[in-house]
């Protein structure tokens, strides 16, 4: 599952992972990832936080995935300042990947 990362780097990922494609999703209404690649990364992630408290505690954007069951992202810091860039490249990146396949 984690290979070569370390536990506190996997749930890094997923967080991140987490807030940006929900940012993409609540503010901006588009997806990039599928639901079914979303969930899996959340129930991932869900299941790293427990079975890993006391290193998820200390991850960034702990406070976000306190009690987090995965569901949803409707309630992750989705207008952090951060995201909100990671997002828009995310999708500047979709679009000129998808125009040179139609080219």
């Amino acid at each position: 599952m984690i290979n070569s990362m370390t536990v506190a780097e996997k749930i890094k990922q997923r967080r991140l992972q987490m807030i940006v494609h929900s940012t993409i999703y609540y503010i901006y209404n588009d997806n990039i990832v599928s639901d079914i690649q979303w969930s899996k990364w959340a129930k991932e992630l869900e299941t790293l936080q427990n079975r890993y408290p006391e290193i998820s505690s200390g991850v960034e954007y702990a406070e976000y995935f306190k009690d987090w069951d995965g569901s949803t992202g409707f309630n992750l810091p989705i207008d952090d300042e951060w995201a909100l860039r990671k997002a828009e490249q995310l999708m500047k990146w979709r679009e000129r990947s998808t125009s040179k396949r139609n080219d």
